[in-house]
């Protein structure tokens, strides 16, 4: 009994100190949770009190292979003792060597020259230089409702939401915005918004931004952070053809898209067509900080050599980890899991939608799933999700929204996700909505 009590005191006391240090950090972040976390496993975090979270946000599609996974973890205590950094401007190091060889393995064959960094921001930054020096020019086109990240060249590529540019004008100068095909906003069939998009794209290339004075046009193959957005095949078909015409190069920012999440390696393969340039991260190490820009050689080469780097891009420890989740991937069918989960989960979620029509749309890949809340006037309802985010929490799970009116929830579960942790999270949705719409 005194063993017990004196545990609780030291909890208490712990949590005291933890609090106090909370304080400290900088309100510039924001925070969905006040959860302190000791340890994750698998689909689950744990807080210090022992209490079980389901994890159905993935640090925001990171940990794609689920929390810990041994086979990662292996490999990164492995590498810890042989080697935590070695600049890849100086040396070559075993594990990118051996990084190299397994993306090799995925992504489609012509793509053939990888350069590694160590956050999405970095990769996109890294994807537009290059495409610059290997076009000779200028200006970029991204699409409404993107997110590209957050220093001062990709929030400018960045249009899902105002806070995130906001009292940082003056914006890098060159990036013009064409409508992404959303096809559920604007009312329409899949194929009436795929030709009306099209159509405002090339008017944009007739008034804003002449074809040889675009190095590249960037996009989503799934939006991420503007509302889960999966966009036509037609589109995307349509928008290869236009960049080829033109010599523009096409940038897949496939960070949140990738590794698997939407039940293929990467989403851009649902539409049958080949990107000039890739960018990676998220998902790629598992929870550690690596991330890739990948090309073509021929490409590559165009890229003045010492133009870009970085000091820790391609880390020893992180390259280790990201082979290794992609070894992890495959050898326990990930993909296949992602596909048949993620049917699960939409047709709970479909089932749901038939009771509560405040549910206006769901859809999305794989396992990268939005459910978009509408109000009966058809007007976005950030409202009600984010009160049935906080339900779920409330009730062990944790889940967080997305698009411009942060009115669309996303499902964003590990790939190691099993049956009976979707039907527990169904589950939970089921009494939030129960809650929170009377």
């Amino acid at each position: 009994m005194t063993l017990i009590f004196s545990e609780r005191r030291k909890n208490v006391s712990d949590l005291h100190q933890y609090e106090a240090q909370k304080a400290k950090l900088s309100p510039v972040w924001t925070h969905s949770t006040q959860i302190i976390v000791d340890h994750g496993k698998g689909s689950w975090l744990y807080d210090i009190d022992g209490k079980a979270y389901l994890d159905f946000t993935c640090g925001i599609g990171v940990t794609n292979t689920g929390h810990c996974h041994p086979t990662v973890v292996a490999a990164i205590q492995k590498q810890a003792g042989l080697l935590l950094h070695g600049q890849a401007n100086i040396i070559f190091h075993k594990p990118m060597l051996e990084l190299v060889s397994e993306l090799q393995t995925i992504v489609p064959p012509h793509l053939d020259g990888f350069f590694f960094s160590n956050s999405g921001a970095e990769a996109v930054e890294g994807a537009v230089k290059l495409a610059r020096h290997a076009t000779g020019r200028t200006n970029v086109i991204v699409f409404q409702g993107s997110f590209h990240g957050r220093t001062v060249g990709t929030m400018t590529l960045t249009t899902s939401k105002t806070i995130y540019r906001a009292g940082y004008q003056p914006l890098m100068p060159g990036v013009f915005v064409a409508p992404y095909p959303y096809a559920y906003r604007y009312g329409w069939s899949p194929e009436q918004t795929s030709e009306w998009c099209l159509q405002e794209l090339k008017l944009l290339l007739l008034s804003q931004t002449a074809p040889q004075e675009t190095a590249a046009i960037l996009i989503e193959p799934v939006l991420g952070e503007g509302g889960y957005v999966v966009p036509p095949t037609s589109f995307m078909q349509e928008l290869r053809k236009l960049c080829s015409e033109h010599g523009i190069m096409l940038i897949a920012d496939e960070i949140q898209s990738g590794f698997g999440r939407t039940g293929r390696w990467f989403a851009h393969e649902y539409f049958n067509i080949q990107p000039d340039i890739i960018t990676i991260a998220k998902g790629l190490g598992s929870g550690l900080p690596i991330s890739g820009v990948i090309s073509t050689q021929e490409i590559m080469k165009k890229w003045i050599p010492g133009s870009h780097g970085g000091t820790f891009g391609g880390n020893a420890v992180a390259a280790a980890g990201a082979a290794a989740t992609i070894r992890a991937m495959r050898g326990e069918n990930m993909l296949q899991n992602a596909l048949d989960r993620g049917e699960q989960l939409v047709t709970g979620l479909k089932a749901l939608q038939a009771q509560y029509p405040n549910i206006g749309d769901i859809r999305g890949l794989g396992l990268m799933i939005g459910t978009e809340f509408r109000t009966v006037d058809h007007q976005p309802d950030k409202n009600t999700a984010k009160a049935v985010v906080q339900a779920c929490q409330e009730r062990g799970m944790l889940l967080l929204t997305c698009s411009t009116w942060d009115n669309t929830i996303r499902w964003i579960p590990p790939l190691v996700v099993t049956a009976e942790e979707i039907d527990k999270g169904l589950s939970i949705f089921a009494e939030a909505l129960a809650e929170v719409i009377k």
